[in-house]
């Protein structure tokens, strides 16, 4: 009797969509790498040519500016959205959306101690090399005001200023709130146009190799070795603020409310976070997330309301990303900002830091965003912030990943909604996760209410 080859009837997978894009922005990665090293070496060669280069990262800078309108609009109106239909669960969405805005506050301030302590970009010198936006000194308060008012519904969007395009979104997204069902189409309408802005946003990251060589290089030319030894500091120092506020403010929490070592918890998500790096983006995981929260014994109820709220609200990578770069910037063009307008920043950025969720590249248009708010003249500075911003890039998505299952854990834990043994076995190691979904891991008594969908979870991702 013939054998049947081993072969014969099984086909080899596809390559999941996950991996295929983890190879694109790893190549993207290995590209911008590539264009900061060539960048500085000639910055330090050829000076002369190099300062020539400056137009090549004004106009990165430009595409992104084209970008900040739609991006700031489109997600604090469906960001509005999801703070109603959080709130709409009763007791556990109104103690997360407390809980993320509590963290996001408490991230943003960590970022700007730690910027006014270290000064990164202190003599830097930055403002020759960088496009300069007019300034709006002199503006007084009354006009600052009124000036956040549109003279039209879609003069917002053209007329340059940040906060009429907030302005415009905050009352839309509110009057969506009270049209209840009517309003459905049109919030649809708007979360498709969000997803056409970030892709075309992602078309734009692509050039983000010939910005960062062309930005690097002028800054380079012009100031030398110093400017390298600027983004290295803020660069390291972005890095142990994100671990220090993993290890002692989350950690601290875990340990107090869950009982629960957080670096365990870290070591259970260890294959997310490999996805997490290679992807630059949080968003990969989403799915994972879900799945272990629930194999770790938080109930359903918690993990389909907590985590995808989380991953709009509770972005603790980002905040700390933006109000250092922010002071990074504003040093190094020899401009620092004053104490009021970092607190006007900080207000700003809680609100908008909303729309860096989960995309690769958010973040970049948010800072931009920020600066253009409150400090217009800062915006050429984001060019220098381009260099390095895919190496704080998993910073963020790693931050932000690791607050998300925290604040899961804690929200279970206060609202009686975990099995606290099992989760102290699955982190041992007794109940290894399988990759699958659907089982009720939660304590009993749980009903749920917000079940996560099976289906958003990769088939080839294990």
């Amino acid at each position: 009797m013939a054998r049947i080859p081993r072969t014969t009837g099984i086909a080899l997978p596809a390559p999941p969509p996950r991996l295929r894009r983890l190879d694109k922005h790893t190549w993207l990665y290995v590209a911008v790498i590539a264009a900061v090293v060539l960048g500085a070496i000639l910055g330090l060669a050829a000076p002369g040519f190099a300062r020539a280069l400056e137009p090549i990262g004004t106009g990165f800078v430009s595409l992104i500016k084209m970008m900040i309108a739609p991006i700031i609009f489109c997600t604090i109106v469906v960001g509005v959205g999801s703070i109603a239909k959080a709130a709409t669960v009763g007791k556990i969405g109104g103690l997360a959306l407390v809980y993320f805005l509590a963290m996001s506050t408490f991230a943003l301030a960590i970022g700007l101690v730690v910027g006014n302590l270290i000064h990164p970009g202190e003599g830097l010198n930055i403002k020759g090399a960088t496009y300069a936006a007019p300034s709006t000194e002199g503006t007084s308060t009354q006009d600052f005001i009124l000036g956040i008012i549109p003279t039209t519904f879609f003069s917002a969007f053209t007329g340059g200023s940040v906060l009429q395009v907030l302005f415009l979104a905050l009352l839309v997204g509110f009057a969506l709130q009270g049209m209840g069902e009517r309003g459905k189409p049109i919030m649809d309408f708007v979360k498709n146009l969000q997803a056409l802005v970030f892709r075309v946003l992602g078309m734009i990251l692509w050039l983000a190799p010939v910005g960062a060589f062309g930005a690097i290089a002028a800054v380079v030319g012009k100031t030398g070795v110093q400017a390298i030894l600027s983004l290295g500091v803020v660069l390291v120092a972005f890095y142990v603020t994100c671990f220090l506020f993993i290890a002692v403010v989350l950690g601290s929490l875990l340990a107090v409310v869950a009982r629960v070592n957080v670096f365990s918890l870290i070591r259970y998500l260890g294959s997310e976070y490999l996805l997490i790096v290679g992807t630059s983006s949080s968003e990969s995981a989403l799915p994972r997330l879900i799945a272990k929260m629930e194999h770790l014994g938080v109930s359903k109820p918690v993990v389909g309301i907590t985590v995808p709220t989380g991953y709009s609200f509770n972005l603790d990578g980002t905040a700390i990303y933006l109000t250092m770069a922010s002071l990074f910037i504003a040093t190094g063009m020899g401009t620092p900002m004053s104490i009021g307008e970092q607190i006007s920043l900080l207000v700003f950025m809680i609100i908008a830091s909303k729309g860096a969720a989960g995309v690769t590249g958010a973040g970049l248009a948010t800072l931009a965003g920020g600066l253009q708010a409150f400090r217009p003249d800062l915006v050429g500075g984001v060019g220098v912030i381009v260099g390095i911003d895919r190496f704080m890039s998993e910073g963020r998505a790693v931050t932000n990943f690791t607050g998300n299952a925290v604040a899961t854990v804690l929200i279970g834990t206060w609202t009686k909604q975990i099995d606290a043994d099992r989760m102290r076995r699955v982190l041992r190691g007794e109940l290894p996760f399988s990759g699958g979904v659907g089982d009720d891991h939660g304590p009993a008594g749980a009903t749920p209410v917000a079940e996560p969908a099976p289906e958003r979870i990769p088939a080839g991702v294990r």
